[in-house]
């Protein structure tokens, strides 16, 4: 599956499909929809009875540490490997059975493209575009041009792949994956070995497939990718949906960081720490901390109550309230594990 999983990369075993009473996804419906999907190898559980939902349309992230079986259920989502137990559909159609169906309507760049090291990066495509029998060869130069163009590589495409750099080929495998319309895009951490650049770059291109109408399915380790340019995200951890939902979503539902601007900033974290407050940051004139769920008669926490606090206290309070929350804030709080934020 050298970059896209379109045309002849059919999985080993894989059926044609004949319809037989399937249907494809209904527009405003899920592209992916996954029930009790489970991968087990030996005794080791790779991924746990996971059910994931996929809305049309959307950038949908898919977030998690690595090893949290992020690529193991992509790679059971293209018919790569078949689950243990459990349903997976994608574009309506049950996977892998229907694999030679769907897998010309999908894109895909999967644990890094695998190139022709001797052959140049225009001729990488050329090549893989000749292996896809829907493929129109009197377009195929100029589709590849234009893939090459969108992903910043024109520049480069007269040059051996095995020259490029990781980014590059990030870049040219993405390039493969764009070289016919397709109705899903599947990326497994897309903007590994970019620079911040071109990590700005991918995200852009991707708001704009996603403007044109393609559901982009986007895997990543890092936080900030996914806050940045994803609509819906799933988060896993150790084989395990923990949450998914809008992005917007998933961060209200953390409470953000309490902020107070004082100078008295000793004395503050002082009374805050003694009221419950905990991961307490001190600067110059400013603390931040996680205020608490609960006093200690179990009640819902008042912020009033923690001003207060400090004003009898006398600490100058200059400033007091809670900073929005964000994604980080939201996996911290569903797992208790820290995270990586950015590249």
């Amino acid at each position: 599956m050298p970059g896209t999983s379109g045309g002849p990369a059919t999985p080993r075993g894989a059926e044609a499909d004949h319809g037989g009473g399937e249907s494809p996804a209904d527009p405003g419906g899920l592209v992916i929809e996954t029930r009790a999907l489970t991968k087990r190898y030996g005794k080791h559980l790779a991924v746990d009875r996971l059910d994931l939902g996929v809305p049309e349309g959307s950038v949908f992230g898919f977030l998690g540490p690595n090893g949290s079986g992020k690529t193991t259920t992509i790679r059971m989502l293209m018919g790569l490997i078949e689950p243990t137990s459990g349903t997976a559909r994608v574009l309506g159609r049950p996977m892998p059975r229907a694999a030679r169906t769907v897998l010309p309507q999908v894109g895909a760049l999967i644990e890094g493209p695998a190139l022709y090291g001797f052959l140049s990066g225009r001729d990488n495509l050329l090549r893989y575009d000749s292996a896809d029998p829907a493929a129109d060869p009197r377009t195929r130069r100029r589709r590849a041009e234009a893939a090459l163009d969108r992903v910043g590589l024109t520049a480069a495409a007269g040059k051996k792949a095995k020259a490029y750099s990781l980014g590059m080929k990030q870049r040219l495998g993405l390039a493969a994956a764009l070289l016919q319309p397709r109705r899903l895009l599947v990326l497994d951490e897309p903007t590994n070995g970019l620079d911040p650049q071109g990590m700005r770059e991918i995200r852009t291109l991707v708001r704009e497939l996603a403007a044109e109408g393609t559901t982009v399915f986007l895997s990543s380790h890092l936080l900030d990718e996914i806050e940045q340019v994803c609509t819906h995200a799933a988060v896993m951890t150790r084989g395990r949906l923990i949450t998914q939902g809008p992005v917007a979503d998933l961060a209200a539902g953390a409470r953000g960081r309490l902020v107070v601007t004082t100078p008295d900033p000793g004395e503050a974290a002082r009374v805050l720490k003694e009221r419950g407050v905990a991961d307490l940051v001190v600067t110059e004139e400013r603390v931040t901390g996680e205020p608490p769920g609960k006093d200690a008669a179990g009640r819902d926490t008042d912020l009033a109550d923690l001003n207060a606090a400090l004003v009898a206290a006398e600490v100058r309070v200059r400033g007091f309230g809670l900073e929005r929350a964000s994604l980080e804030d939201a996996f911290v709080a569903l797992t208790g594990e820290g995270f990586d934020v950015a590249g």
